[in-house]
């Protein structure tokens, strides 16, 4: 029996020592909640609903089938792309709003690339731990942001450089988010020489972050760059109380990010250095719901000065894991020759002002209890003021852990049940084309036999000809290598078909319709017989026609209105001329 006893105690003391901290619950709640479109994965369509017109905290890729919010970062570049040199006022305020408020204790809470990265790290390897040259190389994320963020969408407009050459969530949750589903078969055809850039660089990124603590994060990450700037101003996060700190190094120490100070523009506000520090010089400002009653309530003198002794003594203090957190673990910082000065003038410093610094942290005896003080009428009170502050503070948590489940499960409903975006209705091979009706860009094809131009494209006028629709968009390199060999099918049929590239509604270059036909006329398409034609929102003509989100899309209207032919992706030469000739 005692050996069953022993037993069930080394499974109940195995839980608690490996049970997640509560900074790995809300990093896991954040996670699902910014990724609530759970169907998404099951259908491999992005949601693309109201909500996603407003920014999660972190970096999560619009693209990735999950995401219910977009990314403040894509959000950014493209808003400054897209606005005529404007300044993004919307994001802009979003992004200071959310700096304010939190700064990078987002980076530490509410990031899901954040929370990959820790993940990885806990693998277990050889570590590189920090040093003067990773404190070097955190600067170059603020390069990143002025550059790839900033400069080139701006410069260059309509290209978000970072999400487009860069971003590893792009590539992980986007690209292979939706690569995933047997739906977007088609999507393969559309991969080329830039997603075997950006999966490299993903690689690269995870690789690193297994034996570097958050390597994306320290070194690569421009929204950790902007969150940076507001990390001294916001309202949640760590602060030191100077008054209190005697410069032990302990919090510099335990800190695997590449801060010179706590509360700096590298520190992530994860809270692990409040624990660390003998004299209780940092604690939270704002929120006392997301950390441990312990790290907030004053320690007993005992328990304070004595640490505090070893340090003025030793020059270093030694410090227990806390059992909720596995890495928290001091780790070296600096070498011996940078250390030892430091130790040698607090040493030195103790034989002086031991007894000064002991005094500034210890209490003023207590007169000795007398027999009314230590009568149990006269503790009462006490004693119900320590149980209404332990009940007051327990309700406190349970009420916010009660209302972050509530809103969980409520974004699970409205995103995987409520709001259902069915797109209309979709036309499959055989069923017939409707009638649809689009505006035409300038060029030689939009001008019928006898000269005159052509101002709108209708397939119900075009019934009696065998007609081929092209899906594609400016910046889509396979549907740009693919529309000159369209051309030349089209001119070796003649009039005998009719060959319509539809530009895509929701991938606009700078200037909208303007910008397309400028791009047009710049490979010099406009002298093509093709005739140009712009998609819009209203009329969706994409969606109706099956798309999935895969470009370029090719589908072929036999001569009594039929869909005939449908393709996702690029459609070889040889197999369109043979698709045309079919139906003649």
């Amino acid at each position: 029996m005692a050996k069953v006893k022993n037993f069930f105690k080394k499974v109940g003391l195995w839980f608690k020592n490996h049970a997640p901290s509560k900074r790995r619950l809300i990093q896991l709640y954040a996670a699902l909640l910014v990724n609530a479109n759970l169907k998404g994965y099951i259908t491999g369509k992005i949601y693309t609903g109201n909500l996603k017109n407003l920014c999660s905290p972190g970096l999560n890729c619009y693209s990735c089938p999950g995401a219910s919010f977009a990314c403040p970062l894509g959000a950014l570049q493209d808003s400054m792309a897209q606005t005529n040199d404007r300044a993004a006022f919307y994001i802009i305020g979003i992004l200071a709003l959310f700096g304010l408020t939190l700064a990078r204790t987002i980076c530490g809470f509410l990031c899901p690339v954040g929370l990959g990265q820790e993940l990885l790290y806990k693998i277990k390897t050889p570590k590189l731990k920090k040093s003067r040259y990773t404190r070097v190389l955190s600067f170059f994320k603020y390069v990143l942001l002025a550059v790839m963020v900033i400069a080139i969408p701006l410069i260059y407009h309509g290209i978000p450089a970072f999400c487009k050459y860069v971003c590893p969530a792009g590539t992980f949750e986007g690209a292979g988010g939706l690569l995933a589903n047997s739906n977007n078969a088609g999507f393969f055809a559309m991969l080329g020489n830039l997603f075997t850039w950006k999966f490299c660089l993903l690689v690269f990124f995870m690789v690193g972050s297994i034996f570097v603590y958050r390597f994306f994060c320290r070194f690569f990450c421009p929204l950790g760059a902007i969150y940076g700037f507001f990390n001294k101003w916001a309202l949640i996060g760590v602060k030191l109380d100077e008054d209190k700190c005697v410069d032990c190094g302990m919090c510099i120490q335990t800190c695997k990010m590449d801060i010179r100070h706590v509360g700096d523009h590298e520190c992530i506000n994860c809270g692990e250095c409040v624990s660390v520090c003998p004299t209780q010089a940092i604690s939270w400002k704002g929120s006392k719901i997301f950390v441990k009653g312990a790290q907030l309530s004053p320690a007993p003198v005992a328990a304070t000065t004595a640490p505090l002794a070893a340090v003025l003594e030793n020059g270093s203090a030694s410090s227990q894991p806390s059992v909720e957190e596995e890495d928290t673990a001091p780790i070296k910082v600096f070498p011996e020759e940078e250390t030892a000065p430091v130790v040698s003038e607090l040493v030195a410093h103790s034989k002086t002002s031991a007894e000064a610094v002991l005094e500034s942290v210890t209490v003023e005896p207590q007169p000795e209890a007398t027999a009314e003080s230590a009568s149990p009428e006269a503790s009462a009170p006490a004693k119900a003021k320590r149980r209404f502050r332990g009940d007051r503070s327990f309700w406190l948590r349970f009420s916010a852990w009660a209302a972050a489940v509530v809103v969980l499960i409520a974004a699970l409903v409205y995103y995987n049940f409520i709001d259902v975006q069915s797109g209309g209705i979709v036309y499959k091979v055989g069923d017939r084309c409707p009638d649809i009706t689009l505006q035409v860009y300038q060029s030689n094809g939009a001008y019928d036999k006898d000269g005159n131009a052509i101002k709108e494209f209708s397939t119900m006028e075009s019934r009696g000809t065998v007609t081929v629709i092209n899906f594609w968009y400016t910046t889509c390199d396979p549907c740009v290598a693919e529309l000159p060999y369209f051309e030349k099918v089209r001119a070796e049929f003649g009039d005998q078909i009719i060959m319509v590239a539809v530009h895509s509604a929701t991938a606009m270059p700078k200037g909208g319709a303007e910008g397309v036909q400028s791009f047009i006329n710049s490979n010099g398409w406009n002298n093509y017989g093709i005739l140009f034609a712009q998609d819009t929102e209203e009329v969706a003509c994409y969606n109706m026609l099956g798309g999935s989100g895969a470009y370029p899309t090719t589908a072929i209207i036999d001569k009594n209105g039929h869909i005939a032919y449908f393709m996702d992706g690029p459609v070889e030469e040889d197999e369109l001329r043979n698709e045309i000739a079919k139906l003649l």
